[in-house]
């Protein structure tokens, strides 16, 4: 059982890292190149292609040559549908906190 928790947490560092989740929301809508991946991000080619490691170890991405060309895709489209989730909580999360703290401001003016 351990293992699992392990294996687990291996993964979730593998997305603990703005720029990989950038990555992945690239992704989600299609394959990409690293050339491409640089445009959008910004970013230099060796930065991109140590992130992509990082995803490609952890199996979230993998990759096809073409030519030149490395492609990448996302391997699982759950993975999307976790960020979706992630998203979700953490928009719910500061909307409590944006609603606390109107609560409290309407009671600083009383």
């Amino acid at each position: 059982m351990e293992r699992i928790h392990n294996l687990k947490a291996e993964f979730f560092k593998a997305l603990a890292h703005p720029t990989r989740v950038r990555i992945i929301e690239l992704l989600r809508h299609g394959e990409r190149c690293v050339c491409e991946l640089m445009e959008e991000l910004e970013l230099e080619q060796p930065n991109i292609s140590q992130h992509l490691a990082v995803l490609r170890k952890q199996d979230i991405v993998e990759a096809t040559k073409d030519g030149l060309r490395v492609i990448y895709r996302i391997k699982d489209p759950r993975i999307v549908t976790l960020l979706d989730l992630a998203g979700e909580i953490i928009a719910r999360e500061i909307a409590e906190t944006m609603a606390l703290m109107q609560g409290f401001n309407k009671g600083k003016t009383k």
